[in-house]
């Protein structure tokens, strides 16, 4: 079987869209002193340190990054670890941050235990919002929102910080 992408987001246009949520997430939080950005591993670490970059450069907030490691496929199957202390999270703005929020299964789990560390505030951050929700969870800062099929895969490339990408991937006739 063959499989058919389509190029849904240029690195100029994620470049925008990544500005344009370190902007927000700054209007939002101009009073802070302190955010704590967590991405989840995979592409969501990559979203979260580019807009961890955005706003060192346009803020003087202090920004803590994080790594939260979480089994994708069965969030309950093994331990979720976020690599900072979970006191640096009490009584802070904390925004977790994946690449594409699809079913929100991974979202939901990633807050559950951000919440264990006694946040003052929780927020999410996406760069690709699917709608295709089965959990009760929404991106506070979005990149772009796209209908897309269920057969249909929104794949994030952000390895090469020059040359980003964003495409839907859909199963095709051989």
């Amino acid at each position: 079987m063959t499989i058919h992408r389509d190029l849904v987001l240029t690195h100029d246009h994620i470049v925008k869209k990544l500005d344009r949520m370190a902007r927000e997430i700054l209007e939002v939080h101009f009073r802070e002193s302190r955010l704590v950005l967590v991405g989840i591993e995979g592409q969501g670490v990559r979203v979260c340190e580019a807009l961890t970059r955005r706003l060192r450069t346009l803020s003087t907030l202090e920004i803590l990054e994080a790594e939260l490691h979480i089994n994708k496929d069965m969030p309950m199957s093994e331990e979720v670890i976020c690599n900072i202390p979970m006191t640096a999270l009490n009584d802070a703005i904390v925004i977790v941050v994946d690449d594409v929020l699809n079913s929100g299964k991974t979202l939901i789990h990633a807050v559950r235990h951000v919440l264990l560390g006694n946040p003052r505030e929780v927020h999410t951050a996406v760069l690709v919002d699917r709608k295709h929700r089965a959990f009760p969870v929404r991106a506070d800062y979005c990149g772009l929102t796209l209908s897309t099929h269920l057969n249909e895969h929104i794949s994030v490339d952000l390895s090469d910080t020059d040359n980003a990408s964003v495409h839907i991937e859909r199963p095709g006739a051989p």
